[in-house]
């Protein structure tokens, strides 16, 4: 009973269990081009990171930045009590002792992860505050390694086997993606994060520069994406890619409109609007891959 006092309102609403929505498809993206799936573990490895991992990574960032202003998924924080901490270190060693059910690679995987995650928020790291190297551990991290982890998860796993030339491109691909999308994230906190200490990658690049950098490595990463569908022959994925990111595109040029003509609508409510899309659309896309996989549509 103890624990369960831990998971008081506040902490599950920093928690933001939604905003695992946001970081689905770079799992459904792995499980899509996987030869064999184990679906048990998968299972259980889509629970450890989505309702686990992932939210206490949300949480411990909460806890150290004690934000007053809008955070994603979350347009008004409560305040932060030790028992946000509490709950963050007792999800993440359950989430790491639950990997060894899956195998002993994952629990290690997931082990680097929430250290990386950790050191982006502490205090006395704070990765998050620098940058280019904020950047890049997100980069890395939620992109290719979430990639990595959910392969070792989902089917037989070695080292040896696993770095060839198609899962090397699917780790840049789900990097590329992510790396287009987080400075978009932080858009509309440039005032919140001066603040704070953390000069991020979108303060750095401003408002134009932010949807510029964002909109090259989305567009470095469909090449990635044609490159890969093309050696397996299956042009047809990539067309119905393009066909069904198509609402992003578009919804990524009238924003970028608006706060070219008006910065204050580099806000809270468009960044949630225009993930809650991006995040739906590749979803729904890794999705039909993975149907397409049983069914052979195409």
């Amino acid at each position: 009973m103890y624990i369960v006092s831990w998971f008081d309102k506040n902490t599950v609403k920093h928690l933001r269990l939604p905003f695992s929505f946001f970081l689905m498809p770079v799992f459904l993206f792995a499980l899509s081009q996987a030869d064999t799936v184990n679906w048990q573990k998968t299972i259980i490895a889509f629970v450890i990171l989505h309702l686990l991992i992932f939210p206490s990574s949300n949480g411990y960032n909460s806890f150290q930045d004690r934000d007053e202003t809008s955070i994603g998924g979350l347009k008004h924080p409560p305040k932060v009590t030790r028992n946000l901490y509490s709950a963050t270190l007792f999800m993440d060693i359950v989430g790491i002792l639950c990997g060894l059910f899956v195998s002993a690679y994952f629990s290690l995987f997931v082990f680097i992860f929430v250290l990386v995650s950790r050191a982006y928020s502490y205090r006395n790291v704070r990765l998050k505050k620098y940058a280019v190297i904020g950047f890049l551990t997100v980069f890395i991290f939620q992109g290719a390694f979430v990639y990595l982890m959910t392969t070792a998860a989902i089917s037989t796993f070695s080292f040896a086997d696993f770095f060839t030339r198609n899962n090397i491109i699917c780790m840049s691909v789900a990097s590329l993606f992510i790396g287009s999308i987080y400075p978009l994230t932080q858009i509309y906190q440039h005032d919140a994060d001066k603040k704070d200490g953390v000069i991020s990658i979108s303060y750095k690049l401003g408002y134009i520069g932010t949807f510029i950098f964002s909109s090259i490595l989305f567009s470095i990463a469909i090449v990635f994406l044609f490159y890969y569908f093309n050696l397996k022959h299956q042009q047809i994925a990539m067309v119905l890619f393009l066909f069904i990111t198509l609402p992003v595109v578009i919804k990524l040029g009238i924003w970028f409109n608006k706060v070219r003509k008006d910065t204050a609508n580099a806000n809270f409510e468009n960044t949630m609007e225009m993930n809650l899309l991006t995040s739906a659309c590749m979803n729904l896309y890794f999705l039909v891959l993975i149907l397409n996989n049983y069914y052979t549509w195409f």
